[in-house]
């Protein structure tokens, strides 16, 4: 069979969701939460790292600058990853990717939590924690297509948008749990505990659960619509990377689209804003952060909210209401801040409901590309667009202040917003264009 005799859909036999499902939602859940605790624990810990991994007679500011140059190499390697790993997903199967992903992100992890200090080792020091922050990029790359991609083929018909939900939101635990765990171990331990070794608990709960992740998984089975192509010898047979740049461009530029739309409001609303609105506005630390930990707890429980909706009014429709939600509840917290903050609290936990919006994203993306070449078009698309977008982000709403003032963040989310809204139009348009399964 050549590649354009595939068949751009595979039939699933319409169901409802049942315990098997559930089970196998709730393990991606639990997995994609722990691999993202340990991919973003490393930023809670930015300072320690930087005193413990470079000379202590290096500046503070460029030692800072070094440590979150290797943490944002973990997210240059995510495309290569990514593209890898879902290449083998759409010719090898599904869950062996799954798990190798988790694999790749546990022993990195676990390994920071080992690793010998600059006054140990010296430069082999952040050396050996660049090549593990690499690694666990790789691994990244591959677990959030994968997981979106793995979930999505195991839901019956009509329940794909809840099943990409509930995943995203175990990712977004994954963030929250970071924020709590980095947060307590600076509470209950001195700061000379903290530089001698109580640093290391976070990495080394990280990696410990991780491999339980890994075997956990083993407990789930490849997707039914991976298994009906292998069955009915329609898995692709040339590069699948190929297929999707030859044949699904318009799936690709929809993702990016979407993707962008998930990076402005994560990066811009959940990881930047505690920062700004101390230095921009005067907001105490431990006010900002509650402000943070309320906002993240409200973005994981509403994240499942805009999956049923996918399930209930469409893709569209769904995509429509949370552009709009994200657009004016960003204006109104800026809006807030630039006049005092006084309703900082409820307009953070607000502005987290609607950026819940990322659980209506992966269903907009696993829609866009057929099931022979599935995973590689969306994690091509994911990945790249978050490499691209998320490295830009902050660098531009810092140029673009001084000119915009106190509301440059908010304009900028505003403004993706806005492309939000103009995809959700397209989708409503040419609905019958996209695949199920």
């Amino acid at each position: 069979m050549t590649a354009s005799s595939v068949s751009p859909s595979v039939s699933v036999p319409a169901r409802r969701l049942d315990r098997k499902d559930a089970r196998t939602l709730l393990l991606s859940a639990l997995g994609g939460a722990l691999e993202f605790y340990d991919f973003v624990i490393f930023v809670f810990l930015t300072a320690t790292l930087r005193q413990l991994f470079f000379p202590p007679g290096m500046p503070g500011w460029l030692a800072e600058l070094q440590v979150y140059g290797i943490f944002a190499a973990g997210y240059l390697v995510r495309p290569i990853g990514g593209i890898v790993m879902a290449h083998f997903g759409d010719r090898s199967g599904r869950k062996r990717m799954f798990a190798l992903s988790v694999f790749l992100m546990a022993l990195p992890t676990l390994c920071i939590g080992l690793l010998p200090t600059y006054a140990q080792i010296g430069i082999a020091a952040p050396l050996l924690l660049l090549f593990l922050r690499i690694v666990q990029g790789i691994a990244i790359g591959g677990e959030v297509p994968g997981a979106w991609t793995f979930v999505a083929e195991h839901a019956p018909p009509g329940r794909v948008g809840f099943a990409c939900a509930s995943l995203t939101a175990g990712l977004t635990a994954g963030i929250l749990i970071g924020s709590l765990i980095s947060t307590a171990i600076n509470t209950w331990f001195a700061p000379a505990e903290v530089l001698g070794w109580a640093w290391r608990v976070p990495f080394l709960i990280g990696g410990v659960f991780g491999f339980l992740a890994v075997y956990l998984r083993r407990w789930l089975s490849e997707t039914p619509v991976f298994t009906a192509m292998r069955e009915s010898r329609q898995l692709v047979r040339e590069l699948p990377l190929k297929q999707v740049l030859r044949d699904h461009r318009a799936g690709v530029v929809l993702s990016m689209l979407v993707t962008w739309l998930l990076t402005a409001a994560i990066v811009v609303i959940i990881l930047m804003t505690p920062t700004l609105v101390q230095s921009q506005f005067g907001i105490a630390p431990q006010r900002a952060f509650l402000g943070n930990s309320l906002a993240a707890f409200c973005l994981t429980l509403s994240a499942i909210g805009g999956g049923l909706l996918v399930d209930r009014l469409g893709r569209g429709r769904a995509l429509l209401i949370g552009s709009l939600g994200v657009f004016a509840s960003s204006f109104a917290l800026y809006y807030d801040l630039n006049h005092g903050g006084a309703n900082f609290l409820p307009l953070y936990a607000l502005a987290g409901v609607f950026v819940g919006v990322v659980g209506v994203i992966p269903a907009v993306m696993i829609a866009a590309f057929p099931a022979p070449v599935r995973f590689s078009g969306l994690s091509f698309s994911y990945n790249v667009a978050y490499a691209v977008f998320g490295a830009l982000t902050p660098p531009l709403i810092g140029t673009l202040a001084p000119k915009l003032g106190g509301m440059t963040a908010a304009y900028y989310v505003m403004a993706v917003a806005v492309i939000g809204v103009l995809v959700s139009v397209y989708l409503l348009r040419t609905k019958q264009r996209f695949h199920e399964h």
